[in-house]
């Protein structure tokens, strides 16, 4: 990834000391407080201790499709409401990307809108663009690699990942390790995608890896879709969503997805004794890395539980939290720069070579455009 700037200790001081009282790690509000709806800042709110109060006060937060078994999501949402107090909804679990920025649209100012979002990189793009999200710093802002933010603070990253091949060796003689492979007869009707690539972010990077490893590029991911026709039409891709269930029942061996997720459910799968070899293989060919973006909601309901949220998610306990489900924090150099990164977790994460590249918004929106209006007539039609 990217190398931060050096983040400095003091931030990591200040957000263990979240319920100080106001001056403390220069929390003291520059001005008059704003309302936490108005707020850019946890200093622009009054500090974070005021924050906090506010957050707690209204003691809810609205989120939405975050599964438990997601980059963390379960211990992520324990941890915030045993630190706050503050109950954590969720709605749509196995919800996409695109349910959170349709449900930010059609439950606007009402009680059940999402007070936060957690999506691919190009729907937060996309949600920037229309307007719906909030401009808001957390403590770390300055120590998110440029990159990985947006200029006005409408959303930052917060954890990413490789794609990678996911097989289970109990149904799979030989399991695939790039996108070259899947071509192989051997792998009919056993290649999977998680979701639909117009509607899911890892799908979508999916296909965008698909195009690196036969041809395109960050401006072209037509070969990308070429590649999952071709699949489909040789009968190896099947358009079954891929989950622990279906991976579980055998109807998925063998699903492109994130690399935090497949090794993940390998664990899982481990835990509960099932008959299930969950292997991981990130592909050379189409070495693909990116990361999920957090944001606040423009007209959340609980405006300082969701900046509070922010915190927390960027804290931290919650870039730990990240790394032990094998996501990648997104302030994972400044960490173990300041030496708040747990070494443990870290040295589990697979191995890559070099630094990753990423897509400019333009070349992002660009092969959404693309994916959205050419993948239903060539790979699902």
């Amino acid at each position: 990834m990217p190398a931060p700037r050096l983040r400095k200790v003091s931030f990591a001081v200040c957000l263990a000391l979240a319920a100080a009282p106001l001056g403390a790690c220069g929390n003291e509000p520059a001005s008059a407080p704003r309302a936490p709806s108005e707020a850019t800042s946890a200093a622009d709110a009054g500090g974070t201790a005021a924050l906090t109060a506010a957050a707690k006060k209204e003691g809810s937060l609205n989120t939405i499709a975050l599964p438990s078994d997601w980059a963390n999501y379960g211990a992520l949402i324990d941890g915030f409401e045993k630190k706050y107090g503050i109950k954590v909804t969720v709605e749509d679990p196995e919800g996409t990307s695109q349910d959170e920025i349709n449900a930010l649209k059609e439950h606007r100012g009402g009680g059940r809108a999402p007070d936060v979002i957690d999506v691919g990189g190009s729907f937060a793009q996309s949600a920037a663009r229309q307007g719906l999200l909030a401009p808001y710093k957390v403590a770390a802002y300055d120590q998110i690699p440029k990159k990985q933010k947006d200029p006005r603070a409408r959303w930052s990253n917060n954890y990413g990942g490789y794609v990678s091949i996911g097989c289970d060796a109990t149904r799979v003689k030989t399991c695939p390790s790039t996108f070259a492979d899947l071509r192989k007869p051997e792998y009919k009707g056993q290649v999977s995608l998680n979701g639909d690539p117009t509607k899911s972010g890892s799908a979508f990077a999916g296909v965008y890896a698909a195009a690196l490893a036969n041809g395109g590029s960050f401006d072209d991911i037509q070969p990308g879709i070429d590649f999952f026709a071709e699949l489909r039409k040789n009968g190896n891709f099947i358009p079954v969503e891929s989950t622990p269930a279906t991976i579980g029942k055998g109807q998925t061996p063998i699903s492109i997805d994130w690399d935090f997720l497949n090794l993940e459910y390998a664990d899982e799968f481990r835990e509960k004794g099932a008959d299930v070899d969950w292997r991981t293989a990130i592909p050379f060919d189409g070495s693909f890395a990116e990361y999920y973006a957090s944001a606040v909601n423009k007209d959340a309901p609980h405006p300082a539980a969701a900046r509070l949220w922010q915190e927390y998610l960027f804290s931290p306990e919650g870039q730990n939290l990240r790394l032990g489900a094998y996501a990648r924090p997104v302030l994972m150099d400044a960490m173990e720069k300041d030496g708040t990164l747990d070494k443990a977790a870290a040295e589990k994460l697979p191995t890559v070579e070099g630094t990753p590249a990423f897509p400019t918004e333009a070349q992002t929106a660009k092969a959404r455009e693309t994916v959205n209006s050419g993948w239903a007539e060539a790979v699902s039609g």
